[in-house]
């Protein structure tokens, strides 16, 4: 891929020395374990170890081989972790950092945005060189914001930005050697040009039966004092916790453990965690679903968007 192919928006070509006048992007040490913290399901693991199969036996495929005479990207990277909010794409993408023993690159538009045209493209390619240079694992959150369709009808400066800020993401992504993670809620709304570079497109669905049980068995803490045997309230918030994320889950646990405490403060007895708390919670988070939730339309506002996003009127 050439750096300005025909039809595409010209970028501005990477400075010698990306550090001068880019920003610095915070790296920070990963805090998760891929096997110790994620719940994930059986598909989604399965995914997830093909692509760690292809970086552990890169010697074999790309030399044994010879598949790098016809891959020259072999040590290239690119995920895209798509499904609901709350259901571990971000968690997940640190915990394999930390697998890989790499830093961990966080970003998402707040941090690549300018007011200034043209900056918003140096700022991704300030990403890229730092990410290079550190060997992190870079990691961009609600990509859809990035990763959109490119505009077909170009009629005023803001809509040149918006596409050389893509047109420069696609050429990072050829140029680049490393580990790249992308993470939305809204994987339908990506350019073809985007979602044909990426290799493992990994779906996190909302937690099963089994998923359910091993995350109340996580977040329920072996300190936490309990009105009925482990296995029956584990067994029976699992029932009764459909349709909620990992995130959620935690919610309820943080919402019913007050309660335990607050009854016993009212009854006068030991603090003792009951079935009743956990289902008040759970109910809560289930109608909070109902009444807050704001239906989506971003598919259909995708320029106006990210118009707002890099803060251009």
């Amino acid at each position: 891929m050439h750096d300005n192919a025909p039809g595409q928006i010209p970028v501005p070509p990477r400075a010698a020395d990306p550090s001068c006048n880019a920003p610095a992007f915070t790296l920070r040490p990963t805090r998760f374990s891929l096997n110790d913290d994620l719940v994930l399901s059986a598909k989604t693991r399965l995914q997830l170890d093909e692509c760690l199969a292809r970086l552990r036996f890169h010697r074999t495929i790309y030399q044994d081989w010879g598949f790098a005479a016809v891959d020259p990207m072999g040590m290239t990277a690119i995920l895209n972790f798509y499904g609901p909010p709350g259901t571990g794409k971000t968690l997940c993408a640190e915990a394999l950092a930390g697998h890989l023993g790499l830093p961990f690159m966080a970003l998402g538009i707040a941090e690549l945005e300018s007011k200034f045209m043209g900056d918003t493209a140096r700022n991704i390619q300030a990403a890229f060189a730092q990410a290079t240079e550190t060997g992190a694992l870079l990691f961009f959150d609600e990509a859809d914001t990035l990763l959109g369709k490119r505009l077909s009808s170009v009629t005023q400066g803001v809509d040149n930005e918006v596409n050389a800020m893509r047109s420069t993401l696609l050429i990072e992504l050829e140029r680049y050697e490393g580990i790249v993670v992308f993470a939305t809620n809204f994987a339908g709304n990506y350019d073809e040009a985007f979602r044909s570079r990426i290799g493992y497109h990994i779906e996190f669905n909302l937690p099963d039966l089994a998923a359910r049980e091993q995350l109340w068995s996580r977040f329920l803490v072996e300190q936490i004092p309990l009105g009925s045997p482990r296995d029956l309230l584990l067994s029976e918030a699992a029932m009764q916790s459909e349709g909620l994320s990992g995130r959620e889950i935690r919610t309820c646990m943080r919402l019913a453990l007050p309660k335990a405490l607050l009854a016993a403060e009212h009854e006068g007895g030991p603090a003792q965690l009951q079935m009743a708390h956990i289902q008040q919670a759970i109910d809560e988070v289930q109608t909070a679903q109902r009444q807050v939730a704001i239906p989506n339309t971003h598919a259909t506002k995708d320029a106006k968007r990210a118009k707002a996003l890099l803060g251009i009127d």
